[in-house]
């Protein structure tokens, strides 16, 4: 084992033997208010020990966005999503009501779905091995059900499994996970006994409810491969400390002077420029008519918001920018982008070079700060870095979040509260 120690003189592990990751005193030079706290300990992470049991701690045990509501709008549409390392199928029954499944027949755990076979619509979902096959309710219909099989009729009847002693097709339908939706995001919780999203959700509906987001759909997707943990791409996202010397082009359309903490009670982080830059010749946020009926706040502003675990949403008044990030490993991320709009704001002939625009933009800042957090694993990785400190008045966020870890990890159930006012500077000088 590894020991350093963070800059208080406290033991700070870069590994741990087991049990020190779910152990409360591990993290206590992070539990103290801001102003004091050092970071998250450096083999958060780094190490694979930590990934495994923070998989099941926090992956398996929260609500996890895994993608659009326009992605299952119909019956049979479907969502395949890694959570835990479980693979799991997200789709609408007959009813359009939402459902979830692990991704595993009952038979012999053959996965049923891949990329491939969960194109379009499904109204059966079939087994690729033996054909059993089961309804949107994930109910057991056939042993198999000789849906598109070249078996002739007449030989089928040696496949039926109605007389076997001891089985019913109603105990093995599909292993049912829990789903729901907010806005235009598709949630599932593998904890069956968890609070229900609006818990984790707390006041985001509320705040967000002028946007009039079920209404917004997916116009863009982009994929990234990123050498990072997927805490330092949230935890780069929360903070602006680093605008001036990472994102030249972004600083100019989202000045520091208008930038405030915007969070209140619930499983997140949150963050508000306002108001909105105009574009520059870099590009910007810019390109499409923003909604119609915004309230004022909203219309001038930019909301930005890491909805715990590991999902970014940026809100503007004419499109949104969501983040999912699926930890792949302790040091590597795979990382969706998705640009969103509300039908008045693609209304127009333009809407393509708008969204054009906004694609450019939005590409070139998430690519500058997927450089900078790939440095950062590069960083953290070494076994004589004791872990930093916080820097209070830019990094509460980052200890707000880093908390929720730790919570997950030692077995605390809590949502923090928010802050005393609805929005509060970043950055103030003198005697402000």
């Amino acid at each position: 084992m590894s020991i350093g120690t963070d800059i208080n003189g406290a033991p700070h592990p870069q590994s741990a033997a087991a049990g020190a990751f779910t152990d409360e005193q591990t993290y206590r030079s992070s539990r103290v208010p801001v102003e004091f706290a050092t970071t998250l300990l450096p083999a958060a992470y780094t190490s694979q020990e930590f990934h495994d049991i923070e998989r099941e701690r926090v992956f398996a045990n929260s609500w996890v966005a895994v993608g659009t509501t326009c992605q299952v709008e119909k019956p049979g549409q479907v969502i395949l999503a890694d959570v835990a390392g479980r693979s799991l199928i997200v789709t609408r029954n007959e009813q359009g009501e939402l459902r979830a499944f692990h991704n595993v027949c009952r038979h012999r755990a053959t996965k049923l779905l891949d990329g491939v076979s969960a194109v379009g619509r499904n109204r059966r979902i079939r087994c690729p091995y033996h054909s059993w096959t089961y309804d949107l309710d994930g109910n057991c219909l056939g042993t198999p059900l000789f849906e598109g099989s070249d078996i002739p009729p007449d030989q089928q009847g040696v496949f039926d499994m109605s007389d076997v002693k001891g089985f019913d097709r109603a105990d093995y339908g599909l292993l049912p996970v829990r789903a729901d939706s907010w806005g235009f995001l598709v949630f599932v919780n593998l904890d069956r006994h968890a609070a229900p999203l609006r818990r984790q959700l707390g006041d985001l509906p509320e705040r967000f409810a002028g946007h009039r987001l079920p209404q917004w759909r997916a116009m863009r997707r982009l994929s990234y491969d990123v050498a990072a943990n997927y805490k330092l791409i949230g935890e780069n996202f929360m903070e602006y400390y680093h605008l001036p010397w990472v994102h030249p082009e972004l600083i100019q359309v989202s000045r520091l002077a208008d930038h405030y903490r915007w969070q209140g009670p619930g499983m997140y982080t949150g963050m508000c420029t306002t108001p909105i830059s105009r574009n520059t010749e870099a590009g910007g946020w810019d390109g499409l008519p923003p909604v119609s009926g915004l309230g004022a706040a909203d219309a001038s502003a930019g909301r930005f918001v890491w909805l715990f675990p590991n999902t970014a949403i940026v809100v503007l008044p004419n499109h949104a920018f969501v983040l999912f990030g699926r930890p792949d490993g302790p040091g590597r991320t795979v990382e969706e982008a998705v640009i969103l709009t509300h039908p008045d704001s693609v209304a127009g002939d333009d809407a393509d070079a708008g969204l054009d625009q906004l694609e450019r933009f939005w590409d070139l800042v998430n690519r500058q700060d997927l450089e900078i957090v790939e440095r950062v694993q590069q960083g953290i990785a070494n076994p004589d870095y004791p872990g930093g400190r916080m820097c209070y008045r830019f990094e509460e966020p980052l200890h707000r979040f880093q908390n929720m870890v730790i919570d997950r990890m030692v077995g605390v159930d809590r949502v923090p509260a928010g802050d005393g006012q609805a929005m509060t500077p970043m950055f103030v000088t003198g005697d402000e």
